[in-house]
C-alpha cells in the first residue's frame, strides 16, 4: 500500500454563517479607515416581499375578463379629501422623490418627461424645483423636507401636489447625506449651501415635535396654495398603524408609506439593513388604520419601497394601496447599472448591477452625478422614451392580472386574490397560506 493511498480525506472548509466574506470584510474596512461605510439603493438583505404572493386567478368560482376586448382601467385620483384640484393619474405608477443634487439636471429631465408621456407624476425631492423638471413634468409633486434645502413660496405655489417628508424608508428617523463633490455652483446655489462642502440632511422637522405641530403646517401650506392643491404626508415604514393615523388626523389628502427595500439616497448602511420594515409588512396596518378611521379610499394609500413590476403593483393595489412609487426601478430604465458600463463600474471596484455608492458622483450612466462629462451621457430625450415605456409594461402586467382575477379596474383587486407562499408573507400581508385559508395571527384562530 502506497503513502497516497493511505492518506486522510480532507474536509471541506466551512464559511461561518455569522461571520461571512461581507461582514468580514466590512469589519476589515471599519478597522482601515475608522468611519462607516455609506451607500445608496436601499436594504439589500432579504425580507419577505411582493415574491412570496402568488395571485388565484380566475376558473369556475371567478370569472375571468378577456383582454382583447373587455377593458380593465388605470386611472386613479390622488387629493379627493380636501383639494380643491386633485390629481388624476392615468396608471397608479408615480415617480417618487429624488433630489438634483442626487441626481443629474439630466436625469431629472428624463424622469418628468417619462412621467408625463405615461400621464402620471414626477416628484423633486430635496433640494428644490429645477426648471428642467418643472418644465418637463405635466404633474410635479414638490416634496417639503426637514433640511428646508432649496423650498420657496413660489415653487410651492407652482407644484400640483406638495409632500411633507416626515421620513424615508431606507432611514426613519434619520437624515440622508450628499457629499461635497456632488455640491456643484448649481447645487450650492439652489441649496444655499457652500460648494464642495459635505451636506447632511436633518431627520426631523426643525418647527414641529409631533403630530400636533404637523396640523398646522399642513394648515399653512393649505393657505400658502389656496387649498387648492393635495397635501401628501410621506412616512418611513416602522409604526405604521399609528403613523398613518396621526397623519390623517393631522389633515393629510394622501399618505406615502415607504417601505426598507425603497432608498436611492445614502445612508449608513448599518443604517440601511436594520432599521425600519419591509414594504410588505406597512401596507395591511396602513389600510387598517384608514378603515378604522372610515377613511379608506378618501385619503389615498401610495406605497414605495423595491416596487419592480406589474405583479408587484397589482400586489400592493390588492393589499389596499392606492397607487405605488418607484425610484430604484426608474433610475435603472433610464439606464443606470447597465451592462454596457461593466468596464467603468469595475475601475469602481464593484459590477454593474451591485453599484450603490451614487453619493460618490462617479456615475458612468451619467444619471447620479454632478460631473458635466458625465452627465452628458444621458440623453433626457432617450431616457424619457425608455421610463415611459417601462411605466407601459408595468401597466400592462398589472391589466392583465386584473383581468385574469376577473376585475375591470385595478382598484378591484383584493386580498382575496392573493395567497402566500411563506409564514412570514402570510403573517405580514395577512393572507392565507397557499392551500389554506390561514394565516398567523388570523382572527377567531388563537394562533
Amino acid at each position: 500500500m502506497t503513502t497516497q493511498d493511505k492518506r486522510i480525506p480532507q474536509t471541506v472548509p466551512l464559511q461561518s454563517a455569522t461571520f461571512t466574506n461581507p461582514i468580514n470584510a466590512e469589519i476589515r474596512r471599519a478597522a482601515a479607515t475608522g468611519i462607516y461605510d455609506i451607500r445608496g439603493g436601499g436594504a439589500k438583505r432579504r425580507v419577505p416581499h411582493f415574491d412570496d404572493l402568488l395571485f388565484l386567478g380566475a376558473s369556475i368560482s371567478r370569472y375571468p375578463l378577456e383582454g382583447y376586448r373587455e377593458t380593465c382601467d388605470t386611472r386613479v385620483t390622488l387629493g379627493t379629501r380636501f383639494a380643491k384640484k386633485p390629481i388624476e393619474l392615468d396608471i397608479p405608477i408615480t415617480i417618487a422623490g429624488m433630489s438634483f443634487g442626487a441626481l443629474s439636471a439630466q436625469a431629472k429631465e428624463a424622469l418628468g418627461r417619462g412621467a408625463s408621456a405615461a400621464g402620471t407624476s414626477t416628484t423633486t425631492g430635496d433640494g428644490g424645483m429645477t426648471p428642467e423638471e418643472r418644465g418637463h413634468s405635466t404633474k410635479l409633486v414638490y416634496q417639503y423636507l426637514p433640511s428646508r434645502y432649496g423650498m420657496n413660496p413660489d415653487d410651492l405655489r407652482r407644484a400640483d401636489a406638495i409632500e411633507i417628508v416626515v421620513g424615508q424608508g431606507a432611514k426613519p428617523g434619520g437624515g440622508g447625506m450628499l457629499l461635497g463633490q456632488k455640491i456643484s455652483d448649481r447645487v450650492a446655489e439652489m441649496r444655499t449651501l457652500p460648494k464642495g462642502i459635505d451636506q447632511r440632511s436633518a431627520c426631523r422637522h426643525p418647527d414641529w415635535t409631533g403630530p400636533d405641530d404637523l396640523e398646522i403646517k399642513i394648515l399653512e401650506l393649505r393657505e400658502i396654495t389656496g387649498w387648492q392643491v393635495p397635501i401628501y404626508v410621506k412616512v418611513g415604514g416602522t409604526r405604521p398603524y399609528y403613523d398613518t393615523a396621526l397623519a390623517v388626523k393631522a389633515g393629510a389628502d394622501v399618505v406615502v408609506m415607504d417601505g426598507m427595500q425603497g432608498g436611492t439616497a445614502a445612508t449608513q448602511d448599518v443604517f440601511i439593513e436594520n432599521v425600519g420594515l419591509p414594504t410588505l409588512a406597512c401596507i395591511r396596518p396602513a389600510v387598517r388604520a384608514l378603515q378604522d378611521l372610515g377613511m379608506h379610499r378618501e385619503v389615498q394609500l401610495v406605497i414605495s419601497g423595491g416596487i419592480r413590476t406589474g405583479a408587484d403593483v397589482a400586489k400592493a393595489l390588492a393589499l389596499g394601496a392606492d397607487a405605488v412609487a418607484i425610484g430604484t426601478a426608474a433610475l435603472v430604465a433610464l439606464g443606470d447599472n447597465d451592462p454596457r458600463y461593466e468596464s467603468e463600474y469595475n475601475a469602481l471596484g464593484t459590477t454593474a448591477g451591485a453599484y450603490d455608492d451614487w453619493h460618490e458622483g462617479r456615475d458612468p450612466a451619467g444619471i447620479t452625478t454632478q460631473d458635466p462629462v458625465l452627465a452628458a451621457r444621458l440623453d433626457p430625450i432617450e431616457g424619457g422614451r425608455r421610463l415611459r415605456n417601462y411605466l407601459k409594461v408595468m401597466t400592462l402586467e398589472a391589466q392583465t392580472i386584473a383581468r385574469a382575477c376577473g376585475h375591470n379596474h385595478l382598484h378591484n383587486l383584493e386580498p382575496e386574490d392573493l395567497c402566500a407562499l411563506t409564514m412570514e408573507a402570510a403573517a405580514m400581508a395577512q393572507i392565507p397560506l397557499a392551500g389554506t385559508e390561514w394565516y398567523p395571527g388570523k382572527p377567531g384562530t388563537g394562533y
